[in-house]
């Protein structure tokens, strides 16, 4: 059992910053690919960028490409979503996911976090 907690949403201008941090409990961290997925009001929820369990290669969706940047610290038992260049259309709950067995386009989350908010003015 892998219990997930974001954290570092909140409200930004368009252009501007944000962290986000997702903690994970118990001793098999490294033992899961991480991702983040992100869900929009009226929207499906849609992938946004995996790591593999090393955080020695990463994935991401088009859309965040250059944008964002997805990495991890085993130690802290963290994954982190650095987003830069914020638009309006990035405002979505994001959320933390983890995959036991594979990542990239094969990730399919095994668990799931509550979700953090971003909104993005323009």
């Amino acid at each position: 059992q892998v219990q997930l907690v974001e954290s570092g949403g909140g409200l930004v201008q368009a252009g501007g910053s944000l962290r986000l941090s997702c903690a994970a409990s118990g001793r098999t961290f490294k033992a899961y690919a991480m991702g983040w997925f992100r869900q929009a009001p009226g929207k499906e929820r849609e992938f946004v960028a995996t790591i593999t369990r090393s955080g020695g290669s990463t994935y991401y969706a088009d859309s965040v490409k250059g944008r964002f940047t997805i990495s991890r610290d085993n130690a802290k038992n963290t994954v982190y979503l650095q987003m830069n260049s914020l638009k309006p259309e990035d405002t979505a709950v994001y959320y933390c996911a983890a995959d036991g067995a594979g990542w990239g386009k094969a990730f399919s989350p095994d668990y799931w976090g509550q979700g953090t908010q971003v909104t993005v003015s323009s």
